[in-house]
């Protein structure tokens, strides 16, 4: 079998006990904290190391983060500034499972 190439989307792993979203190699990872008895997913911080930045980590990160929140019917509150200011204005479909006050009356 041929080795990675960078072309593919890295390998990103949920770690639950640490809530979060890391690279295999644990370098990069996205962090959250569950609130609303875990109906609601807040990304607190997204964390890439220099030597792999510029490689869309960060973006594969957010990525298995909404797709997670999606399959378990998860809002998310994007309090990174990498997630509001970055991932999400690059990536407006995702729009739709961020927590917003209309959602209160449902949790």
């Amino acid at each position: 079998m041929a080795a990675t190439s960078s072309a593919e989307a890295p390998k990103i792993v949920w770690n639950e006990r640490q809530k979060r979203f890391e690279t295999e190699d644990k370098q990069a990872y996205l962090q959250y904290v569950p609130r609303s008895n875990g109906k609601v997913m807040d990304i607190v911080h997204t964390y890439v190391p220099s030597s792999k930045r510029g490689m869309g980590l960060a973006s594969h990160l957010c990525i298995a983060a909404f797709n997670h929140a999606k399959s378990r019917s998860i809002s998310v509150i994007p309090t990174c500034t990498y997630v509001s200011d970055t991932f999400l204005p690059r990536n407006p479909s995702w729009n739709s499972l961020v927590y917003s006050e209309d959602l209160k009356s449902n949790i």
